[in-house]
């Protein structure tokens, strides 16, 4: 298949600006890929399509706050950076982006405060916009690290707009009057799950369960499991060509428990639904998989990109958000549903209004 048969017309304002007021209110495609049938239901239905035994494994990664803002010296040009990781803790080496990168050399230093108690050399060139930083402070260890947290801001993608105009601080105000925008945004672009640090994006899809809604899923006795896949920009970056087997995506780290591996063979003797929340979560067991079909602990580095034809030897569902056109995420779930399916239920999903992106509505497939 080629890149061009994932476009479709995607109105503006069906990407979403904000969440819905609680995790579980989202609304959520239900897609049956043996029949194509489609149902329109809440992700507080979730739990009713899922039996004892049942196994989901969802993404315990946590985003960090990774856009800061600095001034060049001299000529006190403002410039975002944003943090991608840490290379080196004792000298506090990080690789980050600039933008604008046309005004970021080598050997510049860039000042994070007006007291400078924290500015950066640039030592290196990575890419087009990547910039590998050596911070200068007085601040120690863990200390330097939370400061810089401390300066950042949640790493929204650029789609969700902010500042935000008239018309769209009025929407908010109906519902998340009760709350600051960075306020909300500091605590809805996280999802329950997180507890490992290391994500300067959200796995999107986890964001819709709640603790009611877990709560529901142990009453049925769902087994709920957690990996690590640490979300880099890699997994957002633009497919520019048209031959998919050409498309290379940055590598990842992930992490897999044995408890995992071994709650995916007993969900797999046992005949049971094994859920992926999420493409980072699919994509992370779908590399650790053996050719016999058993999953392995694992602790490393994914840069493996699904695209049609492929065979899926883990999950049997798959929840997941409604993507941009021609993104990563959307050819993965189009190979996971079928293209047919999910291109037909993405038509669907414009006409009855869900909403896109990492704040939007979610798609749940199951195949029976």
């Amino acid at each position: 298949m080629r890149l061009s048969d994932f476009k479709f017309k995607l109105p503006e304002e069906l990407i979403a600006q904000f969440p819905s007021r609680f995790r579980d209110d989202a609304r959520m495609l239900v897609l049956h890929t043996k029949t194509g049938r489609i149902e329109h239901k809440c992700v507080s239905d979730f739990a009713a399509y899922f039996n004892e035994g049942d196994l989901l494994i969802a993404n315990d990664t946590k985003v960090f706050p990774a856009r800061l803002y600095a001034k060049k010296e001299k000529t006190l040009a403002n410039i975002e950076v944003f943090l991608l990781r840490e290379l080196n803790h004792a000298n506090r080496y990080w690789d980050v982006l600039v933008d604008p990168a046309r005004k970021i050399r080598i050997g510049n230093k860039l000042f994070f405060d007006d007291d400078a108690t924290i500015f950066a050399e640039v030592i290196d060139n990575t890419t087009s916009r990547g910039r590998t930083l050596r911070f200068l402070t007085d601040y120690e260890g863990d200390d330097f690290v939370q400061h810089l947290y401390e300066m950042g801001t949640t790493p929204l993608p650029k789609y969700i707009v902010r500042p935000m105009t008239e018309q769209t601080y009025e929407e908010y105000e109906k519902v998340f009057s009760d709350l600051l925008v960075d306020e909300m945004d500091e605590e809805r672009y996280q999802t329950v799950f997180a507890d490992k640090i290391g994500a300067v994006a959200a796995p999107a899809s986890g964001m819709h369960f709640s603790k009611n809604l877990l709560k529901r899923l142990e009453i049925r006795g769902v087994d709920i499991q957690t990996l690590t896949s640490h979300v880099g920009l890699g997994n957002f970056k633009p497919v520019d060509v048209e031959d998919l087997t050409k498309h290379k995506v940055e590598s990842e780290q992930i992490t897999i428990s044995q408890t995992v591996a071994d709650a995916v063979d007993k969900a797999h003797e046992n005949n049971k639904l094994i859920c992926a929340v999420g493409t980072e979560v699919m994509r992370a067991l779908e590399h650790v998989v053996g050719t016999n079909g058993q999953v392995k602990a694992y602790d490393g580095w994914t840069n493996k990109f699904i695209y049609p034809p492929y065979d899926f030897t883990v999950a049997n569902a798959f929840f997941v958000n409604f993507y941009m056109p021609q993104s990563t995420q959307l050819i993965m779930v189009a190979t996971f549903g079928g293209y047919e399916n999910v291109m037909k239920a993405y038509k669907e999903a414009v006409k009855e209004g869900y909403r896109f992106g990492d704040y939007g509505d979610a798609m749940l497939i199951l195949n029976d």
